[in-house]
């Protein structure tokens, strides 16, 4: 990937996993990467166990708020990754397409958010090795 390259992390409500992962790899890769997150489905605010679980790894997610998915920030993107969103993510020629199978935080206090977190930012680190 010449230059910069750019990661859309998207989920269905864009309120746990896809805000966990864009604030793991802009905390992790600083800013050698471009940074976004989406969902399809915007909720209303993040997960409140997400935002307890990144901070007690030192991570403050808590003015993240959730944004609708575009077509702009497809096309904008190198690497779009996909959890649990399914078909609703556009396709745009020349990009990478992952999908990670993470369970979905919504409703669930935080002990049961810790092991995402922890799985997304193994998930990250592999995701810089490769990209930046």
């Amino acid at each position: 990937m010449p230059g910069k390259p750019s990661v859309l992390f998207v989920c269905v409500h864009n309120a746990g996993r896809s805000q966990m992962a864009a604030a793991w790899l802009a905390h992790l890769a600083g800013d050698r990467v471009e940074v976004r997150s989406a969902g399809s489905d915007p909720g209303d605010a993040v997960n409140p166990a997400a935002v307890e679980a990144m901070a007690e790894v030192g991570i403050d997610i808590t003015a993240e708020a959730p944004k609708v998915l575009t077509a702009d920030a497809v096309r904008a993107s190198d690497v779009c990754i996909t959890m649990g969103c399914g078909d609703t993510c556009p396709v745009f020629p020349g990009k990478r397409y992952l999908d990670w199978d993470l369970a979905d935080p919504a409703g669930r206090g935080v002990d049961a958010v810790r092991p995402i977190r922890d799985e997304i930012r193994i998930l990250v680190e592999g995701l810089i090795k490769e990209i930046a």
